[in-house]
């Protein structure tokens, strides 16, 4: 018997035949046997306006959500202006570093938090009262217990995005 395409043994596909993961996932984004039970799932084809945007992430974010938020926030890097992506990608990134501190994933972290207080801080002041400085000294606060080994707590994976600290 030959062998099968790949996309002919039951690989979850888009319409336009790209690859896609539709596995429920734990808390930090880490996949699930097909048919466990997981965390909601953030749609595929979300596209809230920005406050919209930072309320939802802010909200899962306070729920120790940090997976899901960056899948909020990397929607509208990929659905809003030109002008803005790097902004919406630096949040993204921050989230994904929250998400690998709470997987115990110390290497990953470092290396999201760096890429997103890069971004956060070539992008300046922001709009939608996006707090980029309060974000980077966050980042620079974590990076710093992550190399003095330093426990982190709840409470430290929970910064605000918008507003004065």
């Amino acid at each position: 018997m030959p062998d099968q395409p790949q996309e002919d043994i039951g690989r979850d596909r888009d319409e336009e035949g790209r690859a896609r993961n539709a596995r429920p996932r734990d808390r930090f984004g880490r996949p699930l046997p097909l048919g466990s039970t997981g965390v909601p799932r953030i749609p595929d084809d979300l596209d809230l306006p920005p406050t919209e945007t930072l309320d939802y992430a802010q909200r899962l974010i306070d729920d120790g959500l940090a997976f899901n938020a960056h899948e909020v926030l990397e929607a509208a890097w990929k659905n809003g202006p030109f002008a803005e992506k790097s902004l919406w990608q630096g949040l993204a990134q921050f989230a994904v570093g929250l998400t690998h501190i709470q997987r115990g994933n110390s290497k990953g972290a470092r290396t999201l938090l760096t890429r997103a207080a890069q971004r956060l801080t070539a992008y300046g002041p922001a709009p939608y009262d996006i707090d980029t400085a309060g974000l980077v000294a966050c980042a620079d606060a974590l990076l710093t217990a992550l190399d003095q080994g330093k426990p982190l707590s709840e409470n430290d994976l929970r910064p605000r995005l918008t507003g004065t600290r």
